[in-house]
C-alpha cells in the first residue's frame, strides 16, 4: 500500500543516525554508517545473528556454541568462536584504536552482547510498527492500523536469516516467520472487518493454501468467503481443514472454528457476529482495550496518598502509604492493570525424538475441552531419566497456540537431592507476579494465595506446566478453576490422589521403544554412523535400558569423539554391566552409575573436580562465578570447564551463564564428592562459596546504598575474588537473578555451621528485598540468621536479624510481632553501644508507627534517630531521617513543615554528594508542593528528581517520579506535557519489562487527544 510503503521508507531514512544497521528479515545484511559490510563465513554470520536477535542481552559462550554447531561442535569450538568475535569487532568498529575497549560488541559475564544504543535493525522497526498498529487499533483507528501493518510487512525481504547456518538460526527463522504471519493475519482480519473482504480474498486464499493447519487463518477464510456470498465454498474449506487436522495432528478443530462452522450451517446471520469477538492483535493476543479503573495521582490538597512505590529503607526515600490490606498506593495492585501474557516455557529440545503415541493420546484430550467444568489436567509419571520433563515441554510448545493468555512453568523440585523442595506458596507467588500482580499484593497464607491465583485465572486460557512434583498436596493449591486452562504435571510418583480427586488424565512413561532409541542415537550421531554399525547401536540401546537420559549422555560423549567406533563404546559400557535397572526403583544403584561413570571418567581432571564441587551448591542453579569459587579457579578458566560438562550432557545450561543438574546426576556428583574428596577439601570449597555470596551481597548492597553504615565483615580466609558491579542496574540485576539462590545460601549457611556468613548475608540483603517487596523472603532469611547469630553469641548479629524481622513483619501488617522484634533489636544495639544500629531500629519503629496511624510517636522515634546519627557524624543517615520526617508531616497534612525538613535534608545530601538521597527528597518536596497547589514549583522539583534518578541509572524510580510530574502537569491543565512525561515513564518501565508499565500505558490512553472532553 502506498501509505505503508512511504512509512517504511521514512523509517529507513531516520535510522541513518545510527552507526550500525542490520537486516534479518531476509538475508542477513549489515551496514556501518552507509557502507554495507562483508560479514564473513557462515558461522561468523551465525554469531552476529544470535547477538543481534538477543537485543542487547548477553549470550553465553555455551549457548553460542550450541546455536551455531548444535550437537557436533568442532574440537576447538570455544577458540573458534572467540576468533569470530574478534573479527566481528574489527568489522563493526573499524575506527576503534587497537588498544581501545570495544564499544559495540562487548563482553558480559561469560558471554557477549551487542549494545543497543548504537544499533538499529529491521526487526526493531517491524516490532515498533506492529506495536503502534495495535495501539491505533485499540484506539479505534483501524485504517491507521492497516497502514502501519502494511508498512511493517514491507520490511520483509524473503526468508528471514537466509544464509545463516545452525540449529538456533533455524529456530529463529520459524519464530520470525510466525511473527510475520501473525501480523499479516491481523492486517487481513482488519481489512475484512472494514468491508474489504472481496479485495483481500485472493491473498487469504493463497495464504491458507500455504498454511492449511493454521486455524485462525481458516476462520478468516471462512468469514471472507461467507461475506462474499460463497457459503458452500466456506463449508468445503471447513471440512478440508477438519480432515487435515485429523490426519496430520490427530486433533479436531478448536471451539472458535467449530462455532463459525455452526453459524454457517444455521439459517441465521452466519459467522459474522462470532468473528467480531476476541480477535487477536498483531502479536497474536487480544487486541481489545484493556483500560479500566482510575489511575489516581497525588490529590491537589489534603489526603494521605503516597508518591508511589518508594520504600522505607536506609537510603532516605519516603515511605509509601498502605491501605488496610498492605497494598501500596490507591489503585488495587491485586488486579493487573493490563493484560499480561506470560511465556515461561523452557526451550523445546531441538533433538526431541519419538513418543508419538503418547503425544497423540494427550492431543486427543484437547477437543473434550470445549465445555469443561474445571481445568484439564494431564499427568506424566514415570521413572527417573525417562524424559518426563522433555515430553511435557515438547507437548506444551506444540499446543501453546491454543492458550492465548500465556504459559506458566515451574520446577517444583520434588526430588531434588539438596531437599530444596519448592513450597506451593512460593510457586503461586512466582505465577502471580508473572501474571501482573504486584509483589506487595501477594497475600499471606497458602489458602489466600491459592484463592487469588484462581481469581486471576478466571476467564483466562493459560497453559501451566508443574514439573517434578513430589506429591498431590504440592500440586493441588496450584490448580486453577478456570475451565479454559490446561495443567501438565510431571512426577516420579503416580499421584493417585490427583487422578482420583481431581480427574487428572494419567500417562505412565516408560523407556523408549527400540526403534525410538535408535532414532534418538541417529539424531545425535547421524544416520550414517548408526547405519554403519547397527549391531553396536542396538547394543548401546540395550545397555542404556532405552532411557532418554542415559542415551543422551552416551550420545553426547560419542558425538564429541566421532573417531570412536560404536562397538568400542558398547564394549566399554559392558565392562560396567550397565542395565540401569535401578532407575525403575527411584534409587541410584550400581547399575545406574555405569553410564554416568563412563562419561565421568572421560572428563579432564579439572572438569571431574568441578562436577563434584557443583554438588555442594544448594541450588536451585549455579552461575559461572559461583562455580569458579567452588572450584577455586578464575572465572575465565571455569567457563571452558563448564562447556566441557555441558558438552558431555552432565550439566544443563538453563539460561546464559546459569547451570543445573538433572537430579540423578546431582545425586551421583554428591556421591562422588563424598567418596573422592576428603572433608577438609569439601569444607574449603563450601567456605569459598559462602565467601562468594557474602561479599557479593555486601558489594551489591553498598552499590545500591553507598552511604549506609557497612555491615562488619570477617576477613576473608580464601582467595575468592569479590564481585564488582559497575552501577545500580548491574547490582540489582545480580540480586534479582540470584534471589532464590541467596535465600537457599542463607539457609545452607545456618544449617552447615557457617553462622557468621548466615547473619551477615541476610543483613546485606535487607535493602534490596525490602525495596522490591520480597517480605516473605526477609522473614525466612532473618529467621535463619537469628538462629545462627544466637549460636555464635553475636549480639550485633542478633540485633540486625531482629530488625530485619521487624521490618518484614511491619510490611506484612503484623504490628505486634514487628514491634516486639524491633524493640528487642533496639535493646541489643543499646547493649552493644551501636549508635547506628539504634538509629536503624528507631527508624523501623517510626515506620511501624506511621503504618498504624501513630504519627506523634513516629516523630519521637525519628527525633531520637536524628540525635544518634548526629552523635556519629552520620550526615547521610540524618538526611534520610529528615526526609522521612517530611513524609510524616505530609501524612499529617502539615505540608509547610514538610517543606522545611525537605530543604534541610537536600542541603545535607548535597553536602555528601549523595544523588540518590537528594533525588528521593526532591520527589518528596515536589509532592508537598503539589498538595499546597504550588504546581509550577512542584514541577521543577519533580523534573530535578527525575534527572537525578536518570543519572544514577535507577529507571524504576525515574519512571515513578515522572508519573508524579505528569500529575502536576495535569493539575495545571497541560495535558500534552503530562503525555510527554508518561511517555518517558513508559519507555523506562518497558526497558525493565516491569508490570507497572501497564498502569502507565493505560493512563496514556486516557490522555489521548480523542479521549479529551470537548473543549478540554
Amino acid at each position: 500500500m502506498t501509505v505503508g510503503a512511504s512509512l517504511a521508507t521514512v523509517l529507513r531514512v531516520d535510522v541513518r543516525s545510527k552507526e550500525f544497521r542490520f537486516c534479518v528479515l531476509g538475508p542477513l545484511r549489515a551496514w556501518w554508517n552507509d557502507t554495507e559490510l562483508v560479514l564473513g563465513p557462515p558461522q561468523q554470520r551465525a554469531v552476529l545473528a544470535l547477538l543481534l536477535l538477543h537485543r542487547g542481552r548477553a549470550v553465553g559462550v555455551g549457548e553460542l556454541v550450541d546455536g551455531i554447531w548444535g550437537t557436533e561442535p568442532p574440537t576447538a569450538a570455544v577458540s573458534v568462536l572467540r576468533t569470530y568475535v574478534s573479527r566481528l569487532r574489527k568489522l563493526l568498529e573499524p575506527d576503534r584504536p587497537v588498544t581501545g575497549a570495544p564499544r559495540l560488541l562487548v563482553s558480559l559475564g561469560d558471554g557477549y552482547a551487542l549494545r543497543r544504543d548504537a544499533v538499529v535493525g529491521d526487526i526493531d522497526l517491524f516490532e515498533d510498527l506492529v506495536g503502534r498498529a495495535e495501539a491505533r487499533r485499540v484506539a479505534g483507528d483501524d485504517l491507521a492500523a492497516v497502514q502501519l501493518l502494511a508498512g511493517a510487512l514491507e520490511l520483509w525481504d524473503g526468508v528471514p536469516l537466509a544464509g545463516v547456518p545452525g540449529p538456533r538460526a533455524e529456530i529463529e527463522r520459524r519464530r520470525l516467520e510466525e511473527r510475520r504471519l501473525a501480523a499479516l493475519e491481523t492486517r487481513l482480519r482488519i481489512e475484512v472487518d472494514l468491508g474489504g473482504h472481496a479485495r483481500v480474498l485472493p491473498e487469504i486464499t493463497a495464504l491458507y493454501e500455504a498454511h492449511p493447519l493454521r486455524e485462525a487463518l481458516c476462520e478468516l477464510f471462512l468469514v471472507a468467503l461467507y461475506r462474499s456470498g460463497r457459503r458452500a465454498e466456506a463449508l468445503d474449506v471447513y471440512e478440508r481443514t477438519r480432515r487435515t487436522l485429523a490426519e496430520r495432528l490427530g486433533i479436531e478443530p478448536g471451539p472458535r472454528l467449530r462455532t463459525l462452522y455452526a453459524g454457517l450451517l444455521s439459517d441465521g446471520p452466519g459467522p459474522v457476529e462470532v468473528f467480531g469477538t476476541e480477535e487477536p492483535g498483531p502479536g497474536g493476543s487480544s487486541g481489545a482495550s484493556t483500560s479500566g479503573g482510575d489511575t489516581t495521582g497525588p490529590p491537589a490538597t489534603g489526603g494521605t496518598g503516597g508518591p508511589g512505590p518508594a520504600f522505607a529503607d536506609q537510603a532516605g526515600g519516603p515511605e509509601p502509604d498502605f491501605d488496610d490490606d498492605g497494598a501500596v498506593g490507591q489503585d488495587d495492585p491485586a488486579r493487573p492493570a493490563g493484560v499480561v501474557r506470560p511465556s515461561q516455557l523452557p526451550t523445546d529440545l531441538a533433538m526431541f525424538t519419538g513418543r508419538r503415541s503418547q503425544l497423540e493420546g494427550f492431543d486427543a484430550l484437547l477437543p473434550h475441552q470445549e465445555h469443561p467444568r474445571t481445568a484439564l489436567i494431564g499427568l506424566i509419571s514415570g521413572m527417573a531419566g525417562a524424559g518426563k520433563t522433555t515430553l511435557a515441554v515438547h507437548w506444551a510448545h506444540r499446543i501453546a497456540h491454543r492458550f492465548p493468555d500465556g504459559s506458566l512453568y515451574v520446577n517444583l523440585r520434588g526430588y531434588d537431592p539438596s531437599a530444596s523442595r519448592m513450597e506451593p506458596g512460593e510457586a503461586i507467588e512466582t505465577f502471580l507476579v508473572a501474571l501482573g500482580i504486584a509483589q506487595q499484593a501477594v497475600p499471606e497464607g497458602l489458602d489466600a494465595q491459592a484463592a487469588l491465583f484462581r481469581s486471576v485465572l478466571a476467564g483466562r486460557r493459560v497453559l501451566i506446566v508443574l514439573d517434578n512434583a513430589a506429591d498431590t498436596e504440592q500440586v493441588v493449591p496450584l490448580l486453577p478453576a478456570a475451565p479454559g486452562c490446561l495443567v501438565i504435571v510431571t512426577s516420579r510418583s503416580r499421584l493417585s490422589g490427583l487422578v482420583a480427586r481431581h480427574g487428572a488424565h494419567p500417562l505412565t512413561l516408560g523407556p523408549l521403544s527400540a526403534g525410538e532409541s535408535l532414532e534418538l542415537l541417529a539424531r545425535r550421531l547421524g544416520d550414517a554412523r548408526v547405519d554403519a554399525e547397527p549391531e553396536a547401536a542396538r547394543a548401546i540401546v540395550g545397555l542404556c535400558a532405552r532411557l532418554p537420559l542415559a542415551l543422551s549422555i552416551v550420545g553426547a560423549r560419542a558425538a564429541l569423539h566421532p573417531d570412536f567406533r560404536l562397538a568400542d563404546i558398547a564394549a566399554e559400557l559392558r565392562q560396567d554391566h550397565g542395565s540401569l535397572d535401578a532407575f525403575s526403583g527411584g534409587d541410584l544403584g550400581s547399575d545406574a552409575r555405569a553410564v554416568f561413570s563412563w562419561s565421568y571418567r572421560a572428563l579432564s581432571p579439572e572438569a571431574a573436580g568441578l562436577f563434584r564441587r557443583l554438588a555442594l551448591h544448594p541450588g536451585p542453579d549455579v552461575t559461572t562465578d559461583a562455580a569458579a569459587a567452588l572450584a577455586d579457579v578464575p572465572a575465565r578458566r571455569v567457563r571452558t570447564v563448564l562447556t566441557e560438562l555441558t558438552g558431555a550432557s552432565l550439566l544443563i545450561e538453563r539460561a546464559p551463564g546459569r547451570f543445573d543438574f538433572h537430579d540423578l546426576l546431582h545425586a551421583y556428583a554428591a556421591e562422588l564428592a563424598e567418596a573422592e574428596d576428603d572433608e577438609p577439601a569439601r569444607g574449603a570449597a563450601l567456605l569459598r562459596m559462602h565467601d562468594h555470596f557474602l561479599f557479593g551481597a555486601h558489594q551489591a548492597s553498598m552499590v545500591l546504598d553507598p552511604f549506609r553504615e557497612p555491615i562488619p565483615l570477617p576477613p576473608s580466609t580464601t582467595d575468592v575474588a569479590p564481585l564488582r558491579f559497575n552501577g545500580r542496574a548491574q547490582a540489582t540485576a545480580w540480586l534479582r537473578t540470584e534471589r532464590y539462590v541467596l535465600r537457599e545460601i542463607v539457609a545452607h549457611a545456618a544449617a552447615h555451621g557457617f553462622d557468621a556468613h548466615a547473619w551477615r548475608t541476610a543483613a546485606a540483603l535487607d535493602v534490596y528485598f525490602n525495596r522490591l517487596g520480597y517480605w516473605h523472603d526477609l522473614l525466612e532469611i532473618n529467621t535463619g540468621a537469628l538462629w545462627s547469630a544466637r549460636k555464635l553469641g553475636s549480639v550485633t548479629g542478633q540485633a540486625y536479624s531482629l530488625c530485619g524481622l521487624g521490618v518484614a513483619h511491619s510490611q506484612l501488617n503484623h504490628a505486634a510481632q514487628a514491634r516486639e522484634h524491633l524493640e528487642a533489636g533496639l535493646d541489643l544495639f543499646r547493649a552493644a553501644g551501636h549508635a547506628g544500629g539504634q538509629a536503624r531500629a528507631h527508624r523501623g519503629l517510626a515506620y511501624l508507627c506511621n503504618r498504624t496511624d501513630r504519627r506523634d510517636e513516629a516523630l519521637d522515634h525519628y527525633a531520637r534517630a536524628v540525635e544518634l546519627y548526629r552523635s556519629e557524624d552520620d550526615v547521610s543517615g540524618e538526611a534520610g531521617v529528615l526526609n522521612q520526617v517530611a513524609w510524616t508531616y505530609i501524612l499529617i497534612g502539615e505540608h509547610e513543615k514538610a517543606l522545611e525538613h525537605c530543604t534541610e535534608a537536600i542541603l545535607l545530601y548535597q553536602e555528601q554528594d549523595d544523588p540518590y538521597g537528594e533525588a528521593s527528597t526532591q520527589d518528596t518536596l515536589g509532592y508537598a508542593l503539589h498538595h499546597l497547589a504550588r504546581y509550577p514549583e512542584a514541577i521543577e522539583h519533580f523534573e530535578l528528581s527525575a534527572r537525578l534518578f536518570h543519572g544514577i541509572g535507577d529507571r524504576f524510580l525515574e519512571a515513578d517520579v515522572l508519573s508524579h510530574l505528569a500529575d502536576a502537569h495535569l493539575a495545571t491543565g497541560n495535558r500534552e506535557a503530562a503525555r510527554t512525561a508518561l511517555g518517558t515513564a513508559l519507555a523506562r518501565l518497558e526497558e525493565l519489562a516491569h508490570t507497572e508499565a501497564d498502569v502507565v500505558r493505560r493512563r496514556l490512553r486516557e490522555l489521548e487527544p480523542d479521549q479529551a472532553e470537548p473543549g478540554g
